[in-house]
């Protein structure tokens, strides 16, 4: 499964709707709308989390995953230790801010988030990038 960077993971892109990813993935494992009336959709064989943004027309604006197989930059991530695999990456800018066992690395500039625990890989997240003109800078061109 692979990350691109500001763009999304494996066959998703931001910007698709709801129906772009069903014709993709087929229905999700679980639906449901979060606090802020967002779409979530979780597919449980992907380890995937999506969430279209209700205020962006349900656009896919974030995804989370966790599964094993995920790949950035050619590289397996998951299960690795964090400051190895940050060190091995272009980013050089990381903020980092801990809760409890966990620890988020965040690289604002791919808006993508690292989480740690115990200092391996448990998952990743990556959001669509917001523009100069505070825009969502959508890369998905269907219609």
């Amino acid at each position: 499964m692979k990350i691109n960077p500001k763009n999304g993971i494996d066959q998703l892109v931001f910007g698709m709707k709801q129906s772009d990813v069903v014709a993709l993935y087929g229905n999700p494992d679980k639906q449901f709308e979060d606090d802020d009336s967002n779409v979530i959709f979780l597919y449980n064989d992907k380890k995937m989390r999506l969430t279209f943004y209700e205020d962006e027309n349900f656009r896919l604006g974030y995804l989370i995953t966790s599964n094993p197989d995920s790949v950035l930059l050619d590289q397996k991530i998951m299960g690795r230790n964090v400051e190895e695999v940050k060190s091995q990456l272009p980013f050089k800018s990381w903020e980092t801010e801990s809760f409890d066992s966990t620890e988020n690395h965040f690289n604002e500039s791919n808006w993508l988030i690292l989480q740690s625990e115990y200092g391996i890989i448990i998952r990743i997240e990556i959001g669509a990038i917001i523009n100069d003109n505070d825009e969502f800078d959508w890369k998905f061109k269907g219609k």
